[in-house]
């Protein structure tokens, strides 16, 4: 059995626009205590595993009901084999700081030589010195959050960087020796237009990262564009966002262009060459456990889901207190494990064999037969022979599929 762990730094140097994380702009003198929080809470919760408690124990100590804790696992069976770094922006802290929480992860869990370091980080804060310093600590892949290789459409979103700053920082990483890199671009900024997209994904293939990220633009109340967007207002470039149906195509003509360079597209958001997926987000695909590190961050053992307090200084006095920062205890019924493989399973080119899951689940899969049947004849999944998928060209309306096959 392997651990993914997940390590949650929540702080930015700006808001984005488009952003609806719960992270924030904080005062540099804030980094290295909550980096040496990190350090404590990780060594209190290998402590837990030590004493022979299953993953949420010290959760429903807190809570002081709920059911038994999963089967007990030991330690030594726990070997971690990926760790990644997320936010916010983990590269914003001092190198120091982050080779003391590996330092921390290394002496309380059993990482695997061959472990999936990652370290999300921006353009902009990546120098010689730091990556090179990362490389030294035992990070061996970065994802970089570039977005756009437009100065127009990062200005308009409120991202630090510029074009200029994506090329400096992958030629320091490739100097310091880290070439697995995963690369994050944006389909539906303001101001993005054909043309510019598609000089973005020219450029973006020309770098050759190992990973590529293409998120389609959300537009939610959770972000300061989308609260702009829905209202109808003009701040934050809100009326120059491209429209669905071109927002779509620019996604689709991504598709064909990654494909044709040799990507696999192995989820709706990703492509990797061979061999070069991202091992830690599988886990996340594939309900395989995980435990979560910092503010907000989330942990699942199979059986339960829990959360830390998303605000870093109540987590940072909770850690002070020798108190757990854990919340939102959630027991995984039978049902909801169900709709948790087939969405996570469909989000997966490969898709889910609902044969297996019929038996996994004695049984539960067979009702969503017609609502399947009904997908089917709409063109919207394919089904051969028991390995349902969603249909290649119909990847952009994920979401109304899965509301309807789950509603």
């Amino acid at each position: 059995m392997t651990l993914g762990i997940y390590i949650q730094v929540p702080f930015c140097q700006t808001k984005c626009t488009y952003c609806n994380f719960h992270t924030g702009v904080v005062s540099r003198d804030r980094y290295a205590p909550y980096a040496a929080t990190l350090c404590r809470e990780i060594e209190a919760s290998a402590r837990g595993f030590l004493g022979g408690r299953g993953f949420s124990s010290d959760v429903q100590a807190d809570q002081r009901s709920g059911p038994s804790g999963p089967e007990v696992v030991s330690k030594e069976v726990l070997v971690v084999d990926t760790v990644y770094f997320g936010g916010g922006t983990p590269s914003l802290l001092e190198s120091s700081d982050l080779a003391r929480v590996l330092i921390a992860l290394r002496a309380n869990f059993t990482l695997d030589p061959t472990s999936e370091i990652t370290l999300e980080a921006d353009p902009e804060t990546i120098t010689q010195e730091k990556a090179a310093a990362w490389r030294a600590s035992g990070f061996n892949r970065i994802s970089l959050g570039v977005q756009s290789f437009n100065d127009t459409e990062l200005g308009a979103a409120g991202r630090m960087h510029r074009r200029s700053d994506i090329y400096s920082a992958t030629r320091a990483l490739r100097a310091a020796g880290i070439d697995n890199i995963s690369v994050d671009l944006i389909a539906g900024l303001p101001h993005q237009t054909h043309a510019t997209w598609e000089n973005s994904v020219g450029e973006l293939l020309a770098l050759h990262p190992k990973h590529i990220s293409i998120y389609m633009l959300e537009i939610d109340e959770g972000s300061h564009l989308g609260a702009e967007s829905l209202a109808g207002g003009a701040r934050y470039s809100a009326r120059a966002i491209p429209p669905d149906d071109a927002i779509a195509e620019f996604y689709e003509s991504a598709c064909a262009r990654l494909r044709a360079a040799g990507y696999e597209h192995y989820e709706i958001s990703n492509w990797a060459l061979p061999g070069r997926r991202s091992r830690h987000n599988l886990k996340y695909w594939r309900r395989e456990p995980y435990l979560g590190f910092g503010a907000g961050a989330h942990s699942f053992d199979g059986a339960h889901r829990w959360a830390n307090v998303h605000d870093p200084a109540r987590y940072v006095a909770h850690i002070e207190q020798g108190t757990s920062p854990r919340q939102q205890l959630e027991t995984v019924t039978p049902a909801q494990a169900l709709e948790e493989e087939l969405f996570l399973g469909l989000r997966q080119l490969e898709g889910i064999d609902l044969a297996q899951l019929e038996r996994k689940y004695n049984g539960g899969a067979s009702p969503l037969r017609e609502r399947i049947a009904s997908l089917r004849d709409q063109g919207l999944v394919e089904l051969d022979g028991s390995r349902l998928r969603l249909a290649p060209g119909r990847l952009t309306v994920s979401n109304e599929v899965f509301v309807e096959l789950l509603g």
